[in-house]
């Protein structure tokens, strides 16, 4: 049976108090060699709610990212976080014959919790009818990113530069894409040979999507420089955003959870202008009749002492 957990959570304007949450959901993954465990969480009062559907970073799991899940869930969405096989949680090794496909595993694992969306709702005590499932998005951060991406419409090049398959799903309405890496063409020699799924086309990205970068973030990938994590937003097509988060790296200022080793830019204000800008725009992507995206931008334009700024096509 999953856990379940009732965590308290500061009432604000459009939050409920409470958030409540059920691990492991065990979705059954023939060929995977594990099955999937799933994290859910959701606010404990509300109908009709939405989903996202939330790939972690490389080495993370379903436990990780409490600074957004948690924030998300409690301002009324249902946050759906699988445990991608490369998880430390897991500990599989370098040499698994799998290790060269885990970025499709990825992808599977996403579709999969959309597959599963009717057992993984019901797996939440009281939260069972209260789904909308017609209002879905994806959000990831760093690898998760480019695994989200995929069912936004993103491919992935191969050894001769032409797209792979296209794995994109219906199902989902709008993606949040954190650290997303860019194009292939700047890898570095590590990169090239260890990681060459890492060569994204984003010409057929068409769901909108609000794209994260750090201006300090400089990855040991790429031979670019921060520009590097915007390449999303300057090669898709419209109806995309860029939030850029001046002095931020790779971590966004903390996103994976509070006092994380891989957090080397640690700011609580930074990771608060995350959330309510994520907040914001999951929001207006789900439900176009709320202006809540556009007050946040106006809100942010109008800071005598911004930490970072928007662009909109």
């Amino acid at each position: 049976m999953p856990h379940s957990q009732i965590t308290p959570v500061q009432q604000t304007a459009h939050a409920p108090a409470t958030v409540v949450s059920a691990k492991p959901v065990v979705l059954p993954a023939p060929g995977r060699g594990e099955d999937l465990q799933v994290r859910v969480s959701a606010p404990a009062t509300g109908s009709d709610l939405p989903a996202v559907v939330f790939s972690h970073g490389f080495g993370w799991s379903m436990n990780g990212y409490a600074p957004l899940a948690d924030h998300w869930a409690a301002r009324g969405f249902v946050v759906v976080q699988p445990t991608h096989l490369d998880s430390r949680t897991l500990g599989i090794p370098a040499d698994d014959p799998r290790t060269p496909r885990i970025w499709r595993f990825r992808v599977e694992d996403l579709t999969r919790a959309l597959d599963g969306l009717d057992t993984l709702e019901a797996a939440v005590p009281g939260l069972n009818g209260r789904v909308d499932h017609d209002r879905v998005a994806v959000a990831g951060h760093s690898w998760g990113a480019q695994t989200a991406s995929t069912l936004l419409g993103a491919r992935v090049l191969d050894a001769d530069g032409v797209p792979g398959e296209d794995l994109s799903d219906p199902r989902v309405t709008a993606g949040v894409l954190l650290a997303l890496t860019g194009l292939g063409d700047s890898l570095t020699p590590f990169a090239v040979e260890h990681l060459p799924f890492m060569r994204p086309s984003f010409t057929t990205m068409t769901a909108p999507a609000l794209v994260v970068a750090g201006d300090s973030d400089d990855s040991a990938l790429s031979t670019r420089g921060p520009d590097w994590f915007t390449d999303a937003y300057t090669y898709s097509p419209g109806d995309k955003s860029l939030l850029t988060l001046f002095g931020a790296e790779h971590s966004l200022g903390g996103i994976p959870g509070h006092e994380a080793a891989e957090t080397t830019d640690e700011s609580p204000a930074r990771v608060a202008l995350l959330q309510q800008l994520t907040t914001a725009f999951l929001r207006g992507a789900l439900h176009p009749e709320v202006t809540d995206w556009r007050d946040a931008v106006t809100a942010l334009e109008e800071d005598p002492d911004p930490l970072g700024k928007v662009q909109s096509k």
